[in-house]
């Protein structure tokens, strides 16, 4: 097939009732990238075909347009992941009925292997935030968290992933450890999990844990995606080092142990690397996708079906 991408034609939106668009297409256990537009030659055009390509589902909502031509070409070719960032699960305000129609319709458009959405909230009533904000792990959130995974799942007529956050404050009103209150939302939503690696190292270098005892608690065998990204260094207020989860850089050499010691003890799965700011040309992007499938390829198959808890 010619790599260009003819950007003045688009496919009409006009499923058939029952009839597929795409090819169904699982995500591979290797490793996939975060769609950006102006990738979309390079990748059609690329020696180097990419695993999987990933999207946010919010720059999707509407109906038309170039970044929809663009999708259609990828989605023809590649397995797609839809990873939402504004449904605001943990929001007391329950879930926005209109985004989630919004999602809704990205999804049966694009029919993609995999729809994920994070552990956090984004609004409250009226007000929105850009930020995915943390919640108190107790029982109160869980039952709501748990309400609002099923009502997606229900609406979306399929299984979705839940995301571990990046945090950088800790509530007073939290009972339960993150990951007991991941694996109860899991286990009473009948969700998967999507493991995202670089939020364990922010988040336990912000917090004085250590990632390895993060991800010894975590219940790897619900997990079928993971995240890889980069991350800025700053400090707080006292003076220590304070990590954001910037996606503007490559992934640390720590973030990449970590993925190693994962998938040697975990088995391959599906590895997206994400780089949402500052971004580069796609080879630097491929260049961390090519990292990550040679981790894969020496450490997971062997282990493939057989994953259990990091030790």
């Amino acid at each position: 097939m010619n790599g260009s991408l003819d950007m003045t034609q688009s496919a009409p939106h006009s499923p058939i009732a029952g009839a597929s668009r795409f090819p169904n297409i699982p995500l591979p256990p290797r490793a996939g990238a975060g769609l950006k537009t102006e990738h979309v030659d390079a990748i059609l055009a690329d020696d180097y075909s990419i695993g999987f390509l990933e999207v946010h589902a919010e720059n999707f909502m509407g109906d038309g347009g170039p970044a929809h031509r663009a999708l259609e070409a990828i989605r023809a070719r590649f397995p797609l992941s839809v990873h939402g960032v504004g449904l605001s699960i943990g929001s007391e305000s329950g879930l926005n009925p209109d985004h989630l129609e919004r999602l809704a319709k990205v999804v049966e458009r694009y029919e993609p292997a995999m729809v994920s959405e994070h552990l956090a909230w984004s609004s409250h009533d009226a007000g929105y935030f850009n930020d995915l904000l943390p919640v108190p792990y107790n029982a109160e959130t869980l039952e709501r968290v748990v309400s609002h995974v099923s009502q997606i799942q229900d609406r979306l007529k399929r299984r979705i992933l839940i995301e571990n956050p990046s945090t950088y404050v800790a509530f007073e009103q939290t009972t339960m450890s993150e990951t007991d209150f991941i694996a109860e939302i899991a286990r009473k939503s009948g969700c998967g999990l999507l493991l995202d690696i670089n939020n364990v190292f922010v988040s336990a270098t912000n917090h004085g844990w250590k990632p390895m005892h993060y991800l010894r608690d975590f219940p790897l065998e619900l997990v079928e995606e993971i995240h890889l990204a980069g991350h800025a260094e700053d400090v707080d207020d006292e003076g220590d080092l304070l990590l954001i989860d910037a996606h503007d850089r490559p992934v640390a050499d720590a973030v990449w142990k970590l993925y190693e010691i994962v998938i040697s003890q975990a088995g391959a799965m599906p590895t997206l690397i994400e780089w949402d700011n500052d971004v580069p040309e796609w080879p630097v992007l491929r260049r961390e996708a090519q990292l990550a499938d040679a981790i894969l390829a020496r450490l997971g198959p062997a282990l493939l079906g057989s994953r259990h808890a990091v030790g």
